[in-house]
């Protein structure tokens, strides 16, 4: 499942606003939000057949009010009762296409489970919405579908499907975009929020690269020296437009993307060569897309398969460095 800490950890968490602006701060993080889980379904769900790890999904993430630290104002603001309402449903996804499951909709039951019953600080709680997202998970496993109850009446039997397993999260304030393992962070500033939405797509694609070639574990055995560093990184350049095809994207937007992107931040961030220079990496990138694009043209494709079609600049079954 995509999921997020949610706007409660955001710079505009206090809340100090006149109602409108509260709503329209609410909106405002919640269309940022929904841009990256839109972005970033396509490419979870369009690579599930080649991803090492997969999880059952129904591209669904909730907000727990308790998380705030003033629940009673974004509550209010809501028009909620109780605490739990929806934050963002992927579009494609089984959450949007159950129908009835929209932003701010209050949220009464996970299968049997009262969830506004739970235990919770009276305030920046976010522990209960992490139990309740594991909570789907959890169930999605078991069943392959779970029972969301509305707090206005009725229920929706969501089935799931397979992703690749990684969650992508919102993070207020932030103009960095990074993976850790099995999360995708994105930060509300990253510039790339103004790139048309393929460009968007395929620097997603790159942090998500990172943790689909299981770069943290492989640094983290053999050293995060300044080498290792930028072949994991030249990795997930190259694998940007594998990804893009088979979210149905264009793979030459990662192209585009780096001869965007790259002059304006190869210089101060890369200077330790941590990386290699945009225009090298423009390169590197171009040569998978003209990879890819001839794949395409044959009758029989099926997919951008970069289990047997991409080369590894690592060997990521070597034994670690002593």
């Amino acid at each position: 499942m995509i999921g997020t800490p949610g706007f409660a950890q955001t710079e505009a968490a206090s809340f100090e606003l006149k109602p409108s602006a509260k709503l329209t701060a609410l909106q405002e993080y919640h269309a940022l939000d929904q841009r990256l889980q839109d972005v970033g379904w396509k490419l979870v769900r369009g690579n599930a057949d080649y991803c090492p790890k997969t999880v059952q999904s129904i591209g669904l993430q909730l907000q727990d009010m308790v998380a705030f630290k003033e629940p009673s104002e974004p509550r209010a603001t809501l028009g909620l009762i109780d605490d739990f309402a929806v934050q963002t449903v992927a579009h494609g996804s089984p959450a949007s296409n159950a129908g009835g499951l929209s932003f701010g909709r209050e949220i009464e039951r996970l299968n049997a489970e009262k969830i506004n019953q739970w235990p919770a600080e009276e305030r920046s709680h976010w522990q209960r919405l992490t139990r309740a997202h594991d909570y789907i998970d959890a169930a999605l496993a078991q069943d392959g579908r779970i029972m969301i109850g509305l707090a206005s009446g009725g229920d929706l039997l969501v089935p799931s499907v397979k992703a690749c397993a990684t969650r992508f999260e919102l993070a207020g304030g932030s103009k960095r975009a990074l993976a850790e393992g099995s999360r995708v962070v994105i930060g509300s500033k990253f510039v790339g929020f103004d790139y048309p939405e393929d460009e968007f797509a395929a620097a997603i694609a790159h942090e998500l690269a990172h943790n689909l070639l299981g770069h943290r574990a492989w640094l983290d055995a053999n050293g995060r020296t300044r080498k290792n560093v930028r072949l994991t990184e030249r990795e997930a350049d190259r694998l940007m437009p594998w990804l893009l095809a088979n979210a149905g994207y264009e793979p030459s937007a990662a192209h585009r993307f780096m001869l965007r992107w790259g002059p304006k931040h190869d210089g101060g961030l890369f200077r330790g060569r941590t990386h290699d220079g945009w225009d090298e990496r423009a390169e590197f990138i171009q040569a998978e897309v003209e990879l890819i694009e001839a794949l395409q043209k044959s009758p029989t494709f099926a997919g951008a398969d970069w289990r047997t079609g991409f080369r590894r600049e690592i060997d990521p079954g070597a034994a670690p460095k002593k």
